[in-house]
């Protein structure tokens, strides 16, 4: 390998890295930008909401606008565009500045991954195509572990400002590699594509479509779903959005994205094992933390610092899942062992409970650490290696639209299960909490026995407090019965994975990836 083939590797990584880190590290600092920006939790939540809704727009396009404009400068115009948002950002004067300024940056970041990915294929030859997919997935299986912990601790000690002005120098330092580094390959200089008409109408049926649905994704829960107006209106723009965009994409001369593509059982179905392995990724993101900090009162550094074992260890077997590949062995057997061992991990945390350790936690997490490794490499590598020039890059945003769109949708059935299983639990259960039931006056008459000592300082009378104890008890019970219940849930939508895995017919054993955008 040369030397300016590394060098395309670290500015692709970099790239990576910053786009997806951006996604996860403004979570642990949105309290502290309430109190600073006088916002209210759901008009800051906008400020990730828009990120994810632009950052969705640009994924399956990615291909096709760096084809059109030459990759060499879409790829560093947006490096360049990120970089100066995200100073943007740090510097917004208020909330509606910020929410502008992350759409940008939104925008410019879907760009960055796609790209990423296909950079680092092209750098390799085709025996080598799982080392690839190895370094590829340890800058995306790292990043959502270090965002949580990175902003943290730069909220407590700098500001949450500050989570956004550390891309300033990460975002220099890779432009000016990729500048010395990053050429454009024959097919995409933007020559002959430039002089193309402009899909208009894919890109507003796009936008309407893919906006409209990860908008209501986003927000649906929050805006209790098919109540709120808006969120229908969202509903009907996404039915009728998509099914005319995927219409038109086989009508027009020159797609904006190649939907015939979906016709190829690989494609269709990488798709769907990216949608599953995002809905149990991300969703377990979402409710493991709200697990911890209800059981341990765990605060966001030590939540996301719990996540970085299970990661070091999905980073360490990455390269051993790349040699496996290259020597040969199947890898739909390598994803088999994967979901397996996902669904491993989701049965430990069934027999989780209020009274489990850390170390019962961090056990699930390392199998989980190791289950990725054996999905993330073998999914991307054995379907990208069966594609050459720009469909690569057309396939790599299709996996990475998919994996988000399956996160969006793990966040958002979790948040809304949590809600209504739990109002079910608790109707379940309050009628058997009452004086005239024997376990509960036991439970009452030794909390308020207990609570002898903060009446007599004052603070609440002892029934005050046993009522209080016995609330709480309750309604551990019943956060526990709901997590139970989703991960049983998200364990019957990891088995469905087996569908698509079973159906992906692979029609090369490997192909030479070179050429790809």
């Amino acid at each position: 390998m040369t030397t300016k083939s590394r060098l395309v590797i670290l500015v692709a990584v970099m790239a990576s890295l910053l786009e997806i880190i951006d996604s996860s590290i403004v979570n642990v600092a949105l309290p502290t930008m309430m109190g600073n920006l006088g916002a209210t939790l759901e008009d800051i939540s906008m400020v990730i909401t828009g990120y994810a809704i632009a950052n969705a727009i640009v994924l399956p396009v990615s291909a096709w606008l760096g084809n059109r404009v030459g990759r060499r400068k879409y790829f560093l115009s947006c490096i360049g565009l990120f970089t100066i948002t995200s100073v943007a950002c740090g510097f917004a004067p208020n909330l509606y500045a910020l929410i502008f300024f992350r759409i940008l940056q939104g925008l410019a970041g879907g760009a960055l991954l796609p790209t990423s990915q296909t950079l680092i294929y092209e750098q390799f030859p085709k025996e080598k195509a799982g080392t690839a997919g190895a370094i590829f997935g340890m800058s995306v299986m790292i990043g959502p572990t270090l965002g949580p912990t990175l902003g943290g601790w730069l909220t407590d000690t700098f500001g949450w400002r500050s989570i956004f002005n550390v891309n300033l120098p990460l975002g220099l330092i890779a432009i000016a590699i990729g500048l010395m580094a990053i050429e454009n390959p024959p097919f995409a200089t933007g020559a002959s594509e430039g002089k193309k008409p402009f899909d208009v109408w894919g890109l507003v049926l796009l936008v309407l479509g893919i906006g409209s649905l990860q908008y209501m994704l986003e927000r649906g829960e929050s805006n209790d779903w098919f109540d709120s107006k808006l969120i229908v209106f969202c509903g009907i723009m996404t039915v009728v959005s998509l099914p005319l965009f995927v219409w038109w994409e086989t009508k027009v001369k020159a797609p904006i994205m190649n939907v015939r593509l979906f016709l190829n059982g690989i494609v269709a179905n990488g798709a769907a094992l990216q949608a599953i392995l995002g809905f149990f990724l991300y969703g377990l993101v979402f409710i493991l933390p709200v697990f911890v900090g209800q059981t341990f009162h765990f605060d966001a550094t030590q939540t996301g610092m719990l996540f970085i074992p299970g990661s070091i260890l999905t980073a360490m077997m990455m390269p051993f899942v790349g040699k496996m590949l290259g020597k040969g062995v199947n890898p739909k057997y390598l994803i088999a062992f994967g979901f397996l061992g996902v669904m491993t991990c989701i049965y430990m945390f069934t027999t989780l409970s209020p009274l489990s350790s850390k170390g019962d936690v961090l056990a699930g997490l390392y199998i989980r650490g190791l289950a990725m490794a054996f999905l993330f490499v073998p999914i991307n590598s054995s379907i990208l290696s069966q594609f050459n020039g720009i469909a690569m890059g057309e396939v790599s945003g299709i996996l990475n639209l998919f994996r988000q769109i399956g996160g969006s949708m793990g966040i958002a059935f979790i948040g809304t299960m949590m809600t209504s299983a739990s109002k079910q639990h608790y109707a379940d259960m309050a009628p058997h909490v009452t004086l005239l039931d024997h376990n509960t006056w036991t439970a009452y008459n030794t909390a308020k026995s207990g609570a002898h000592m903060s009446h007599s300082m004052g603070m609440a009378t002892q029934t005050e407090l046993a009522i209080r104890s016995l609330y709480g008890r309750v309604q551990s019970q019943v956060f526990m019965l709901t997590f139970h219940e989703i991960m049983f849930v998200v364990m019957f939508v990891v088995l469905l994975a087996f569908i698509p895995l079973y159906l992906l017919k692979f029609k090369n054993r490997t192909v030479k990836v070179v050429d790809a955008h």
